[in-house]
């Protein structure tokens, strides 16, 4: 059953080859048997997914399903969950209990999923590894000395290990597309709005978006579909009618035009890399496609822009965080200053607090103009080249990541690890949508081709996707991790 698609259980449970219980008992022993290696899950959530398994059973007994009922999924411990933790990977949240459930997990609970628990992140989203969480690295079930990608990490391990089908993740830089390329899964950021941000635990404000991540295009697209629309709760989210993100994804590709940005096939990139994408073009052309070079001049300006930007949104929306409300608290706190000074110096990892300097700092008095007013000028540029290219082509192609998936520890300097998102950052900033699809593998680590799209074209996305997917079998590939411990 673990060696599904979401599509494919759906189909299953819709024959009565087994039920929604059976289904989560099966993955729940997996997590138990597996998790202890990859370090996936920050909590599972056994007795809820039981209850939530029975429930679709009884549903599709009396015929009341939906195209979602009764199939598990993971949510990256970033969103609220009603009377269950949710600590964003962070020692200051260990104790927070929430309340209230965010917009996406409303949704999907109402489409009828059955959520296994929460995965491991990096602490409050910052990262590109998954290697500051408090809860300890994750590892990627490919390679068990390589990292898995950040900071949706626990959710892109997961999936590629075959304890749960899909996940949902969170992408501020790069953090759904960068680790569904290192775990060799499918992962969709959505267009900026058009994913409620209510519940979802911030990081940079204008630019976290929250996505699928799964096996296929074609679970992507079913999830999207639960998880996207109008929000009167998030002032950002758009209000703009939901489609079928499934109804196209067998349209032909004859006559599509895609755009390769010489700025993504330059210094840096890997070769073998830069091989497998290029292969993945061909597979396009095969397939009726056009190509043809663009050019993003601001690209490189991408990095500084967003390191001024989303640290000083960081700082902003972190500052509720002071032992007094909510979180973690100080012991025997000597007055009100040393409350807030040792509540934070003992809640918040090392990355967390380097972001918070550095955007306190551009956001002081004197710097504000010279810094975060300027990075903002620069991030309108980034996001009219995007907007002049797409008036050449329909969707651009470049790799996901530099590289394949690092070695763990590998990346001792902050800058370099920042670096690792050159090719996913200026998406964000730009707010259009993107996704990575499995192209191929460097050695045994899986390499990932990122197709970008104008605003609100998650389906035409999605399409593209999915006809090189039924052109290639990278996304069916399984690591040796899951196969020997099927």
């Amino acid at each position: 059953m673990h060696d599904k698609t979401l599509a494919e259980l759906a189909r299953s449970l819709d024959a009565g080859e087994f039920s929604s219980r059976e289904l989560t008992q099966h993955l729940l022993g997996r997590i138990d048997r597996l998790d202890g290696e990859l370090n996936s899950f920050v909590t599972v959530t056994y007795d809820q997914a039981l209850a939530a398994a029975e429930a679709a059973d009884k549903a599709r007994a009396a015929g009341e399903t939906a195209p979602l009922t009764g199939l598990p999924l993971a949510l990256k411990d970033i969103f609220c969950t009603q009377d269950i933790k949710t600590t964003a990977g962070s020692r200051m949240l260990d104790n927070f209990i929430s309340p209230y459930d965010a917009t996406v997990v409303e949704k999907l609970k109402a489409a009828g999923t059955v959520s296994l628990g929460k995965t491991n992140m990096d602490e409050f989203a910052m990262g590109s590894s998954n290697e500051n969480s408090h809860y300890g690295a994750v590892k990627n079930p490919w390679d068990l000395a390589a990292v898995p990608g950040g900071s949706s990490g626990g959710s892109a391990a997961a999936v590629a290990a075959g304890l749960v089908p899909a996940a949902i993740g969170t992408d501020t830089g790069g953090s759904i597309r960068q680790p569904a390329a290192f775990c060799g899964i499918t992962g969709l950021k959505p267009t900026y709005g058009r994913v409620s941000r209510y519940g979802m635990i911030a990081y940079a404000s204008s630019l976290d978006q929250a996505g699928p991540m799964a096996r296929s295009a074609e679970d992507c697209a079913l999830l999207l579909g639960a998880m996207a629309g109008h929000d009167l709760r998030d002032s950002t989210c758009v209000a703009r009618g939901v489609p079928d993100y499934t109804e196209e994804l067998d349209t032909p590709l004859a006559g599509l035009k895609i755009g390769l940005p010489r700025e993504y096939f330059g210094d840096g990139l890997d070769p073998q890399v830069e091989a497998a994408v290029r292969d993945a073009i061909k597979v396009y052309e095969s397939l009726g496609a056009s190509v043809r070079e663009v050019s993003l001049p601001h690209t490189h300006y991408a990095i500084p822009a967003y390191y001024v930007i989303a640290p000083a949104e960081a700082s902003s929306n972190l500052s509720r965080f002071d032992g007094v409300r909510f979180g973690h608290r100080c012991d025997n706190p000597a007055d009100l200053i040393d409350l807030y000074k040792r509540s934070r110096a003992e809640g918040f990892g090392d990355e967390v607090k380097r972001r918070i300097l550095i955007g306190t700092h551009t956001l002081s008095e004197g710097f504000f103009d010279a810094y975060y007013k300027k990075a903002q000028q620069v991030r309108r540029l980034i996001r009219q080249d995007f907007l002049d290219a797409f008036e050449e082509v329909d969707v651009l192609m470049g790799p996901a990541s530099p590289t394949p998936a690092f070695d763990l520890g590998a990346k001792k300097d902050p800058v370099s690890m920042y670096l690792q998102d050159i090719y996913t950052i200026a998406i964000n900033l730009a707010g259009i949508p993107g996704m990575s699809v499995p192209a191929g593998f460097a050695g045994s680590r899986p390499i990932g081709l990122q197709i970008l799209g104008s605003h609100f074209t998650e389906a035409r996305l999605l399409n593209v996707a999915h006809q090189f997917q039924q052109a290639t079998d990278w996304h069916r590939q399984r690591p040796a991790f899951a196969e020997e411990n099927a």
